[in-house]
């Protein structure tokens, strides 16, 4: 069998959710089914040190897909006569856009639907083409994957496909994401956080991720403990990020918050290892990855009660209401006095991040191709 991968987010050095879940899923099943030949189809000139499977052949398909146009014109015009020429067999797209001209079957991986969700978090010309063509692809593809049973329940419930259509595959955390030890974290501490223990949050400066509630809550937690605790914040700056940082500008506590912006692999797992706390307040989310990143690294996680993050973390963190930073604050101040229950979370957490391994997504995401190719 002749498999076609959309590789569109496979950047080098700077992977991020579509392109992680890319490399890490699907070159575990490339690496676990040599008898058959993959095609990843690349937009742009293809990384030279991505080191990719003996029976993976790379492509590349230009014009790059970057907006709303060329999206169509990869997808329907490019992609279609590549899978011809090169006789594919399936298309899989793990961004959440397939192709609606094509008659070769698709499995789709839609992670969520934060758009209809959180419209105002969207940049327009990107909402209207999501609002546009996602009812579209759910229906063209011939398999829907998906990351959680939040994001397939929501699925079902807002575009009426069909359950027995989607296979949560699910998604996990990196090996790199380990613990560490004390004289490690004292290193950390004094590289990030000059020298102090740290709250932690770990995901791209933009609205969804919701950082000025974050900000708020701990202002709050600063006014009630006096203690040198910082607060990390390592992610790249997104999408509307200027409104956050004009806001830090003016905000109490600024020497206390350190922007780390992105970090190689192994850099920010010795970040996420060396917390005291990660916290994730995250208004909405398909899975929420850092989650389990942080329980890996026996880090306990304060995070959001909403969408994917509780089932994410079971019984193993403490949840507040995205909205409401006093709740927000009253976790950390929970998790910094009451070393008890920091440890209980930490145990707890070393269970549940055992639940996610990236071979059971391989595995499931292999059972997804079968099936789109079988029908």
């Amino acid at each position: 069998m002749r498999i076609a991968v959309n590789a569109r987010f496979l950047v080098a050095g700077e992977l991020e959710g579509y392109g992680y879940f890319t490399k890490e899923v699907f070159y575990r099943v490339a690496q676990q089914h040599p008898e058959h030949e993959f095609l990843f189809l690349f937009d742009r000139e293809i990384p030279t040190n991505l080191a990719l499977p003996a029976n993976v052949t790379p492509l590349v398909i230009k014009p790059a897909a970057r907006h709303a146009f060329s999206f169509r014109w990869w997808f329907d015009v490019k992609v279609p006569l590549a899978l011809l020429k090169h006789k594919a067999d399936v298309f899989v797209s793990p961004d959440g856009f397939c192709s609606l001209t094509t008659f070769k079957p698709q499995v789709l991986v839609v992670h969520d639907l934060a758009f209809l969700h959180f419209p105002r978090f969207i940049p327009k010309h990107h909402l209207f083409f999501y609002k546009t063509h996602t009812g579209k692809f759910l229906r063209k593809a011939k398999v829907v994957a998906t990351v959680s049973e939040f994001s397939k329940a929501d699925i079902i419930k807002r575009y009426k496909t069909p359950a027995e259509k989607i296979i949560n595959v699910g998604s996990a955390a990196k090996a790199v994401f380990k613990p560490v030890d004390w004289e490690q974290r004292e290193e950390v501490k004094e590289k990030y956080a000059q020298g102090f223990e740290y709250f932690l949050f770990v995901g791209g400066i933009h609205p969804r991720k919701n950082l000025l509630n974050l900000l708020k809550a701990f202002s709050n937690f600063k006014k009630w403990q006096r203690t040198n605790m910082k607060l990390l914040v390592a992610g790249k700056k997104g999408w509307m990020y200027d409104d956050t940082l004009g806001k830090l500008k003016t905000y109490k506590y600024r020497d206390e918050v350190i922007l780390l912006d992105y970090l190689p692999e192994e850099a920010l797992a010795q970040v996420v290892a060396s917390a005291y706390a990660v916290v994730y307040p995250s208004f909405f989310e398909g899975f929420g990855v850092p989650i389990v990143e942080a329980m890996q690294c026996e880090v306990p996680v304060l995070t959001s009660n909403s969408s994917s993050m509780p089932e994410v973390g079971g019984d193993a963190a403490l949840y507040a209401d995205a909205d409401n930073p006093q709740a927000i604050a009253d976790n950390m101040q929970r998790i910094f006095k009451d070393e008890k229950l920091r440890s209980s979370l930490i145990e707890k957490g070393k269970e549940q991040a055992r639940k996610f391994t990236w071979d059971a997504t391989a595995d499931l995401m292999w059972n997804a191709i079968e099936k789109a190719v079988s029908k």
